[in-house]
Protein backbone atom coordinates (compact mmCIF):
# COMPACT_ATOMS: atom_id res chain seq x y z
CA UNK A 1 0.00 0.00 0.00
CA UNK A 2 2.93 2.41 0.15
CA UNK A 3 3.72 2.44 -3.14
CA UNK A 4 0.25 3.26 -3.83
CA UNK A 5 0.00 5.79 -1.36
CA UNK A 6 2.87 7.92 -2.70
CA UNK A 7 1.00 7.45 -6.82
CA UNK A 8 -1.94 9.08 -4.75
CA UNK A 9 -0.02 11.90 -3.59
CA UNK A 10 1.80 12.63 -6.64
CA UNK A 11 -1.57 12.15 -8.83
CA UNK A 12 -3.04 15.05 -6.62
CA UNK A 13 -0.08 16.83 -6.76
CA UNK A 14 0.12 17.29 -10.45
CA UNK A 15 -3.73 18.21 -10.80
CA UNK A 16 -3.28 21.22 -8.14
CA UNK A 17 -0.27 22.24 -10.33
CA UNK A 18 -1.81 21.50 -13.16
CA UNK A 19 -5.01 23.69 -11.84
CA UNK A 20 -3.05 26.15 -10.71
CA UNK A 21 -1.46 26.81 -14.65
CA UNK A 22 -4.04 26.77 -16.09
CA UNK A 23 -5.60 29.88 -16.86
CA UNK A 24 -8.65 30.52 -15.51
CA UNK A 25 -11.51 31.73 -17.97
CA UNK A 26 -12.26 35.67 -17.94
CA UNK A 27 -15.44 36.75 -16.17
CA UNK A 28 -17.18 39.25 -18.76
CA UNK A 29 -17.74 41.88 -16.86
CA UNK A 30 -21.03 43.65 -15.94
CA UNK A 31 -21.48 46.45 -19.05
CA UNK A 32 -21.83 49.94 -17.36
CA UNK A 33 -24.59 52.03 -17.37
CA UNK A 34 -24.88 53.84 -20.58
CA UNK A 35 -24.36 57.72 -19.43
CA UNK A 36 -24.43 60.12 -21.37
CA UNK A 37 -20.86 62.38 -21.69
CA UNK A 38 -20.96 65.72 -22.28
CA UNK A 39 -17.05 67.59 -23.16
CA UNK A 40 -15.94 69.28 -19.94
CA UNK A 41 -15.32 72.63 -20.36
CA UNK A 42 -11.59 73.56 -19.84
CA UNK A 43 -10.73 75.07 -16.91
CA UNK A 44 -10.44 79.11 -16.99
CA UNK A 45 -6.56 80.55 -16.82
CA UNK A 46 -6.18 82.55 -13.86
CA UNK A 47 -6.95 86.08 -14.62
CA UNK A 48 -4.16 88.52 -14.48
CA UNK A 49 -4.26 91.49 -12.19
CA UNK A 50 -6.06 94.54 -13.20
CA UNK A 51 -3.43 97.04 -14.94
CA UNK A 52 -3.61 100.38 -15.35
CA UNK A 53 -3.16 102.10 -18.86
CA UNK A 54 0.42 102.23 -19.71
CA UNK A 55 1.15 99.28 -18.20
CA UNK A 56 4.10 96.88 -19.81
CA UNK A 57 5.91 94.02 -19.05
CA UNK A 58 9.31 92.82 -19.84
CA UNK A 59 10.29 90.33 -22.58
CA UNK A 60 12.06 87.81 -19.94
CA UNK A 61 12.16 86.94 -16.49
CA UNK A 62 14.50 88.26 -14.00
CA UNK A 63 15.95 85.74 -11.24
CA UNK A 64 17.23 87.08 -7.90
CA UNK A 65 18.81 85.00 -5.16
CA UNK A 66 19.86 85.79 -1.66
CA UNK A 67 23.70 85.98 -0.68
CA UNK A 68 23.86 82.17 -0.13
CA UNK A 69 22.13 79.21 2.35
CA UNK A 70 19.86 80.12 5.15
CA UNK A 71 18.69 78.20 8.40
CA UNK A 72 15.37 80.35 8.46
CA UNK A 73 13.43 79.36 4.67
CA UNK A 74 11.52 82.37 4.93
CA UNK A 75 14.03 84.80 5.17
CA UNK A 76 16.10 82.55 2.46
CA UNK A 77 12.48 83.69 0.55
CA UNK A 78 12.88 87.21 1.33
CA UNK A 79 15.60 87.62 0.77
CA UNK A 80 15.45 85.92 -2.54
CA UNK A 81 12.20 87.95 -3.73
CA UNK A 82 14.77 91.53 -2.30
CA UNK A 83 17.40 90.75 -4.94
CA UNK A 84 14.83 89.96 -7.60
CA UNK A 85 13.01 93.35 -7.20
CA UNK A 86 16.45 95.13 -7.34
CA UNK A 87 16.88 93.85 -10.70
CA UNK A 88 13.29 94.44 -11.95
CA UNK A 89 13.33 98.08 -11.07
CA UNK A 90 16.22 98.11 -13.35
CA UNK A 91 13.46 97.56 -16.41
CA UNK A 92 10.47 99.28 -14.53
CA UNK A 93 10.93 101.87 -11.50
CA UNK A 94 7.18 100.65 -9.98
CA UNK A 95 7.72 97.44 -10.47
CA UNK A 96 6.70 94.83 -7.38
CA UNK A 97 6.01 91.40 -6.85
CA UNK A 98 2.26 91.61 -6.78
CA UNK A 99 2.36 92.78 -10.14
CA UNK A 100 4.75 90.60 -11.80
CA UNK A 101 4.13 88.06 -14.26
CA UNK A 102 4.93 84.36 -14.06
CA UNK A 103 6.54 84.90 -11.34
CA UNK A 104 7.88 81.88 -9.30
CA UNK A 105 9.81 81.04 -6.19
CA UNK A 106 11.88 77.88 -5.99
CA UNK A 107 14.12 76.72 -3.07
CA UNK A 108 16.39 74.04 -2.56
CA UNK A 109 17.64 72.50 0.63
CA UNK A 110 20.94 71.65 2.02
CA UNK A 111 21.10 69.51 4.97
CA UNK A 112 19.13 72.24 7.75
CA UNK A 113 19.88 75.23 5.47
CA UNK A 114 18.01 76.65 2.21
CA UNK A 115 18.84 78.61 -0.26
CA UNK A 116 15.81 80.36 -2.82
CA UNK A 117 15.72 81.96 -6.05
CA UNK A 118 12.96 84.40 -6.86
CA UNK A 119 11.62 84.58 -10.98
CA UNK A 120 9.37 86.74 -12.52
CA UNK A 121 8.63 88.76 -15.42
CA UNK A 122 8.92 92.30 -13.97
CA UNK A 123 5.55 94.54 -15.57
CA UNK A 124 5.43 98.27 -14.59
CA UNK A 125 3.99 101.42 -15.93
CA UNK A 126 6.95 103.77 -15.36
CA UNK A 127 10.03 102.20 -17.63
CA UNK A 128 13.26 103.03 -15.35
CA UNK A 129 15.60 105.19 -17.06
CA UNK A 130 18.60 102.73 -17.88
CA UNK A 131 16.04 100.36 -19.53
CA UNK A 132 14.89 103.62 -21.33
CA UNK A 133 18.34 104.75 -22.80
CA UNK A 134 19.72 101.94 -25.76
CA UNK A 135 22.91 101.12 -25.32
CA UNK A 136 25.51 103.09 -27.91
CA UNK A 137 27.82 100.22 -29.64
CA UNK A 138 31.32 101.30 -28.56
CA UNK A 139 33.99 102.67 -31.01
CA UNK A 140 35.91 99.87 -32.71
CA UNK A 141 39.29 100.38 -33.31
CA UNK A 142 40.79 99.16 -35.84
Amino acid sequence: MPKRAWLVRFAFSVLVLAIGIAPLPARAADPAPATETTPQAAPEPAAEPDRLAGFACAEKPVTGTGPGFDSSRDHSEQTAKEAWLKKAQGFYSDAAWDTAKDFGLTCVKQGLYSKCFASAVPCGAKKAAAAETPKADAPRSN
